[in-house]
């Protein structure tokens, strides 16, 4: 199975955070999987930075691309298909960036590897 990487995934994958599952870190580190992160993170991680609620970003945000590219990770291009499908999901869930998750995962096949209860309520597979 092809992995998406929740925006707080990716950040605990970096930084090497417990509260990344064991499950999660074994299936992200496994080399016969492919690991996806989506512009829709970067956007995330920037919107909380520039916000304030992300000061420790700026590093992450400087090499972004570098970043991924270094941890194994491919990078999902937003498609207007994952966009159309992003904006008309059904469910209450209004997070922008999560809707854009699912709609990825949903389009391309990928399972998200999240602690987010939210993400599978909008329908997608998920890892944790």
């Amino acid at each position: 199975m092809k992995l998406l990487l929740d925006t707080h995934a990716l950040l605990w994958w970096l930084a090497d955070d417990a509260r990344l599952s064991k499950p999660a870190r074994t299936a992200i580190a496994d080399p016969e999987r492919t690991v996806y992160s989506s512009p829709a993170s970067a956007w995330e991680i920037a919107t909380k930075h520039r916000i304030g609620k992300m000061p420790e970003a700026r590093e992450v945000l400087a090499d972004f691309s570098g970043i991924l590219l270094r941890a194994g990770f491919e990078e999902l291009p937003i498609t207007t298909k994952h966009a159309v499908l992003a904006g008309t999901l059904a469910g209450a869930h209004r997070d922008p960036f999560d809707r854009m998750l699912v709609a990825q995962a949903l389009c391309e096949g990928l399972e998200v590897v999240t602690a987010d209860d939210a993400i599978g309520m909008l329908g997608a597979r998920c890892l944790w």
